[in-house]
């Protein structure tokens, strides 16, 4: 079965954007997604740009950015609340994502994504960690747990210089094959990937 995979953080209001419409482009193309989550500030930092691009950005462009992204969800018709706690740590919520398998993730990344990019909670609360999680039916104390584990902090960092290694600069990015698609604006080029076209000149 074709695979589409999905790079992300949920640091990124673009990945959220991205989360609420990558399952149906994938259906409708008769892929499956493989969740890849990955450490979003690490990655900058390994390619040595700034740690929030956003702020890196004048005023003009900023202003954009953030009316774009709201353009964006009134576009899918999704919610989006800025968050009070920006930039976001996301580093237990993405350990939480890593301990589980690829089939059980998708309830547990919805649940984070709208918790942070529509309910504005804290994502590195423990409390607020283990709530979101027992809302999708799963073990909110032994997942929050689970995130100070060295063999999970070793599964994040790996996910992340694969990343590096993989040619990512940014979340959402998207694999199709070795075709890497950047931004949840690209979603119609990931559709069209997954039903064979190849871009002329790659």
């Amino acid at each position: 079965m074709k695979e589409l995979s999905f790079f992300f953080d949920f640091s990124s209001p673009f990945a959220y954007l991205a989360s609420t419409q990558v399952e149906a482009v994938a259906a409708r193309a008769g892929a499956t997604v493989r969740y890849r989550p990955f450490l979003l500030g690490a990655l900058f930092k390994a390619l040595g740009g700034p740690d929030v691009p956003l702020f890196a950005m004048p005023p003009t462009k900023q202003r954009h950015a953030r009316d774009d992204m709201f353009r964006w969800a009134d576009f899918h018709g999704v919610p989006l609340k800025f968050p009070s706690r920006f930039p976001i740590n996301t580093v237990k919520s993405l350990r939480m994502i890593l301990q589980l398998d690829e089939a059980s993730r998708a309830p547990l990344l919805h649940a984070l994504f709208h918790a942070a990019w529509v309910d504005d909670r804290d994502l590195n609360d423990d409390a607020v960690l283990i709530d979101i999680a027992a809302s999708v039916g799963l073990d909110g104390a032994a997942l929050v747990a689970g995130t100070k584990n060295d063999a999970v902090k070793a599964q994040l960092k790996a996910a992340t210089d694969e990343a590096v290694k993989l040619g990512l600069f940014g979340a959402p990015t998207f694999m199709v094959g070795d075709l890497l698609f950047w931004g949840q604006d690209r979603l119609a080029f990931v559709e069209k990937a997954l039903h064979g076209w190849r871009p002329r000149g790659e």
